[in-house]
């Protein structure tokens, strides 16, 4: 690498980074208080980015510099990661400008939207309240309608993003947005479906079997037969996790818990201090927020903040554990990296550490030890804690084997019967009969499809790194529960390299080999 790569590096940082921070603030605030002003400003700031992004003689330098070997690794790097930042934008700007107004707008509306039930607007929380605990069939289904409302309100303005990402995508010289998606993001579309078909292989079976003990429990809870069970005989509007009659009821556990002091707890028993990322949080329910959850990171220099709608049950817990994992990786990167590579290896290692701490409530000696409960408690719970594992990581994959094909089909035939589609592959990925005499998008009322598009193979990716990363931590370290040396290990082998190196380089130098889904596997076979 020569003086003129890193002037060249140096010169584009300068540009991007006060844009990127510009953008971080402007789409945290869209989603804590959705109105038209935060709305009109996370548009200007992302078209903003996005033109920078857009720059053709940055791109041809960059791809220039990319095909020029040379001996400064971190150079080489941040060169790479800037090459696939730019890549997606070398579109006209009229394009760029309509894909982020119709993305902003999705969003606002999935941030603002409240179902309704019997004419009253409900939030999330109360949804999933009625489908954890009603055993009537009627009002359960009410609820779940409720939860798929906002499907109808966004799928025409969705359907018009999804054109306009192929049409970007196609003009850069790929098949549509999905390539185009995995190609800048180091990921091989042809090894994606082989480890998604092996995915399935693998758990086709055992989850027949967990279902088919479900349904027959559900079918007596209920008063009908098998046949007669319907997606809102399900604790989880999308069966993107298991009811209670399919593996265990945690919720009685954390009735009176202080969701953030037991986050808190978590990490201070590795040894890492994550209450700076609670003060800058937003962690409540309110109206005009969004009713989802994630993790910022608004500038790379330690601005972590999280965004969630705590309610004190099992499933909450589980998602503050998730989403401060994210924020334990971003305020573990070592600061002395570049800034262009102060971020994740990738978005499936983060996923992988998000995961492995989101595991933890299914965790006997988490639960002992943080949660306080007696050891007779849990040893008492030690097997249906284990069955509720497998089951989780069963009703998970399934899941993400839905949405991957059909994210994949959607960019292939956008204007294409998906209000059928999407039925077809969760009766054949999640065993779940569709609602009888049932059109409408609900795929659309899956706010990942809009605003976090083609990235649920992450989490598929995910699963398999928390399952390794866990052994490995096991193996060296004795586990993680208030295990410091285990917090010593994850931050330095795992965390604070950034995307200083490529995904599978980190994971296979962190754990001793490269990716596999053995550990996940043998997780799955206890």
């Amino acid at each position: 690498m020569t003086a003129n790569h890193t002037a060249l590096v140096a010169e584009l940082e300068s540009r991007i980074r006060p844009l990127e921070i510009d953008v971080g603030r402007a789409w945290w605030d869209s989603y804590t208080d959705a109105s038209p002003e935060a709305e009109r400003r996370r548009t200007a700031t992302e078209i903003a980015l996005r033109d920078a992004y857009a720059d053709p003689s940055a791109f041809a330098a960059l791809t220039a510099a990319r095909n020029d070997a040379g001996s400064d690794p971190l150079l080489a790097r941040e060169i790479v990661v800037l090459h696939n930042s730019f890549a997606p934008h070398q579109v006209p700007a009229a394009l760029r400008t309509r894909i982020v107004e119709l993305e902003t707008s999705v969003d606002s509306s999935f941030n603002a939207f409240r179902g309704r039930m019997h004419g009253t607007p409900v939030d999330d929380n109360t949804i999933l309240a009625v489908l954890a605990s009603s055993d009537d069939s009627a009002e359960r289904q009410v609820a779940w309608e409720a939860s798929k409302q906002v499907g109808a309100e966004v799928a025409p303005r969705l359907r018009k993003l999804v054109q306009a990402r192929n049409e970007a995508a196609r003009a850069l010289g790929h098949r549509d947005h999905f390539a185009l998606a995995l190609a800048t993001s180091e990921l091989d579309e042809d090894r994606l479906f082989a480890t998604l078909a092996e995915v399935d292989a693998a758990t086709a079976a055992p989850f027949a079997a967990w279902k088919a003990d479900l349904d027959a429990r559900q079918a007596e809870r209920f008063g009908c037969t098998v046949d007669d069970l319907r997606p809102w005989h399900l604790d989880d509007p999308f069966f993107q996790e298991p009811p209670t009659d399919g593996a265990i009821d945690l919720d009685p556990l954390f009735a009176d818990a202080d969701l953030t002091d037991l986050t808190l707890r978590t990490y201070d028993g590795l040894g890492l201090d994550l209450r700076p990322v609670v003060d800058r949080s937003d962690l409540l329910a309110r109206p005009g927020k969004s009713q989802h959850a994630f993790c910022i990171d608004i500038d790379r220099e330690g601005d972590v903040r999280v965004l969630a709608n705590n309610t004190p049950n099992a499933r909450w817990t589980d998602t503050m554990l998730h989403e401060f994992g994210h924020a334990l990786y971003d305020t573990s990167l070592n600061p002395e990296l570049p800034w262009l590579l102060r971020s994740a290896a990738h978005a499936l290692t983060t996923e992988g550490v998000a995961m492995m701490f989101g595991r933890l409530p299914r965790d006997p000696e988490w639960l002992q030890v943080v949660l306080t409960r007696s050891a007779d408690e849990i040893e008492g719970l030690a097997s249906r804690l284990a069955a509720a594992q497998r089951a989780a990581l069963l009703v998970f994959a399934r899941w993400v084997l839905v949405m991957t094909h059909f994210e994949r089909g959607l960019y292939a035939d956008p204007d294409g019967d998906h209000d059928t589609i999407w039925w077809d592959l969760v009766g054949r990925f999640q065993l779940v009969h569709r609602p009888d005499d049932r059109h409408a998008p609900d795929w659309a009322s899956k706010i990942h499809i809009a605003a976090a598009p083609v990235y649920y193979q992450n989490y598929l990716y995910g699963e398999l790194v928390a399952s390794q990363l866990a052994a490995t931590l096991a193996r060296e370290a004795g586990g993680i529960v208030d295990r410091p040396e285990a917090g010593r290990l994850l931050v330095e082998r795992f965390l604070a390299p950034g995307s200083s190196r490529r995904w599978d380089h980190l994971i296979e130098d962190a754990t001793g080999e490269p990716l596999t889904a053995a550990y996940l596997a043998a997780e799955l076979a206890q």
